[in-house]
């Protein structure tokens, strides 16, 4: 935890807010402070600076809190994400945070097993904590959102058009011939398939709706590798 992350339940004045819980623990056990010593914090969809403790109990560290820094600036991407195994999903949200996304899209495809869609990473609770993780390790505050869509075709269809208005784009297809751009720092909606790739069906509707196909070389990697890899490519920001 680089950054405890603060939000409006947190604070019990304009200035002061109270930890509990695991950043608390982390404070306690990984960090070490005493009463008086100061930590990075920033409240969340607003500032960054730092928090002096003021109370140090077993169960709670009051801080008090001056904000006066500025969040890194978001990356210009959108990534429409097939969703992922269950057991790499957390992982993949935590980095996507730290990347600097904020705008994430779930969706279905046909190599996207039904059972996926009853992870409990996906309540509310859930994926605010694990994009707070992320968030916590890069010293920001921007909280990105997240939205779902269980229908592959009527997303296609219906609302991929228009988010790709102003915005080049992309889908990752490993085989296909052209390689993937690097440094575009421009608006750019980025299409990831589930493991073992989306189908020449699905491929065949994204480029329909105005995706071009760009694969990473001859290496097929894993989804939890490729989002990283293919930001970082895409992005001089992560680099």
């Amino acid at each position: 935890m680089n950054l405890a992350l603060l939000f409006d339940e947190d604070f019990v004045a304009p200035d002061r807010a109270v930890l509990r819980g695991r950043r608390l623990a982390h404070l306690q056990s990984v960090i070490k402070v005493v009463a008086g010593d100061t930590v990075p914090v920033g409240r969340a969809g607003g500032q960054m600076g730092t928090g002096e403790v003021v109370r140090l109990t077993d169960t709670e560290a009051e801080l008090k809190v001056t904000l006066h820094q500025s969040p890194p600036a978001p990356l210009p991407l959108t990534l429409v994400l097939a969703m992922p195994r269950p057991k790499m999903f957390r992982r993949i949200l935590q980095t996507c945070a730290a990347l600097g996304v904020k705008d994430l899209w779930l969706i279905n495809s046909y190599k996207v097993e039904k059972s996926f869609w009853q992870t409990p990473w996906l309540s509310d609770e859930q994926l605010r904590e694990n994009l707070t993780l992320g968030l916590e390790q890069a010293k920001d505050t921007l909280m990105p959102r997240v939205q779902i869509r269980k229908l592959f075709k009527p997303f296609v269809e219906d609302e991929l058009p228009a988010l790709l208005a102003n915005r080049q784009a992309l889908v990752a297809h490993p085989g296909t011939s052209t390689p993937c751009p690097v440094h575009l720092n421009q608006p750019t909606l980025l299409c990831v398939g589930p493991e073992g790739g989306f189908t020449a069906y699905e491929v065949g509707k994204l480029e329909d709706a105005g995706c071009q196909s760009v694969h990473l070389g001859p290496r097929i990697l894993r989804v939890e590798t490729a989002v990283p890899v293919l930001v970082s490519r895409l992005f001089d920001a992560c680099l």
